[in-house]
């Protein structure tokens, strides 16, 4: 266990990164009132939390399909003796966002996200050939009721408006962009600078006033082709140890039903229905996350008999391998 000796503005300042990190010409020095401390302050305190990697990175979440990538969930089962090598394709892998291994038969789980113009079939085969997997399948997503991690490590328990979620019954689709949008998406995706005015910074590159590059940023998330601004929290090292995904096998007249619930609860970042196959019959996917195993497993069993929903598995993390935002040129 990692003590990570936080201290009362720590807890504050990663609520609010994750949540509120402000789309300003001083984005540190806003965050500092509303804290009650000065810029040099934040920016230590942000340099600090990244140095004991609780805090990964802070930049723009973009939605993968409105830039034309297609998406999905991969499945696999890798011999134990070829852990090791899945773990360094994932990490090398560009387009992999997310990686685990799971406590499970089909112990390798990861996202993968890839222009359209690409066969996605074509490149989990590429990926996966050097693994020997024993078994692959993909789970794309045919509906999304939540997407967004927020992580309390302020103890608050209260959700904001403004909390990084989006709920819908419907996914995005590719939108067009103009010149000025691919350049300002492009130069965004970075780790943001840790100096007074990072925008400022970026938007210099490309000779576009700040004031201008931040209306052009809110446009894109009020457009939702960039679904939030703010930090990436290392959940493990906030203290969230057990993190599942729940699958459930929802009937068509429960799937709704279901979906919102699970959508409604804080201690869930992320929620859809997928497609299935012969080998995982399970349709509705839900990530659980809490300090102890105990409380997913209890979370889950309520929400099954609260909505008559009782054919589910919950597979647990073991080991991360990556966990990081995909880089989408466009």
């Amino acid at each position: 266990m990692i003590d990570m000796h936080l201290d009362n503005i720590d807890r504050k300042l990663l609520s609010l990164v994750q949540l509120e990190f402000p789309l300003t010409r001083e984005p540190y020095a806003d965050l500092g009132q509303r804290l009650d401390i000065n810029e040099n302050q934040v920016l230590k305190h942000i340099e600090r939390l990244k140095a004991k990697g609780i805090i990964r990175q802070i930049g723009p979440v973009f939605d993968a399909r409105s830039l034309g990538y297609l998406t999905t969930l991969v499945a696999v089962r890798v011999p134990e003796s070829k852990l090791d090598k899945a773990e360094q394709v994932i990490i090398e892998h560009p387009g992999v966002s997310h990686g685990y291994q799971r406590d499970h038969y089909f112990n390798i789980w990861f996202t993968l996200a890839i222009p359209n113009t690409a066969d996605i079939e074509i490149e989990i085969k590429k990926l996966t050939n050097s693994i020997e997997a024993e078994a692959i399948f993909t789970l794309p997503a045919k509906k999304v009721f939540k997407i967004g991690a927020y992580f309390d490590v302020d103890g608050d328990n209260q959700p904001t408006e403004s909390t990084p979620v989006q709920s819908s019954n419907t996914l995005y689709q590719k939108v067009e962009l103009s010149q000025r949008d691919k350049s300002i998406i492009n130069a965004l995706q970075q780790n943001l600078p840790p100096t007074p005015t990072p925008f400022t910074d970026i938007s210099a590159q490309l000779s576009i006033e700040v004031e201008d590059f931040l209306a052009q940023c809110r446009s894109l998330q009020q457009r939702g082709i960039m679904r939030r601004f703010g930090a990436s929290v290392n959940h493990r090292l906030a203290g969230f140890k057990a993190n599942a995904m729940a699958c459930w096998l929802a009937s068509p007249d429960k799937v709704d039903i279901l979906g919102q619930k699970l959508a409604s609860l804080q201690e869930v970042s992320h929620c859809y229905e997928r497609k299935t196959n012969s080998l995982w019959p399970y349709n509705l996917f839900a990530m659980i996350h809490s300090q102890r195993k105990e409380v997913c497993q209890e979370i889950a069993s309520k929400v099954s008999r609260e909505t008559g929903t009782a054919d589910y598995v919950l597979l647990f993390s073991t080991k991360e391998f990556k966990k990081t935002r995909v880089k989408y040129l466009v």
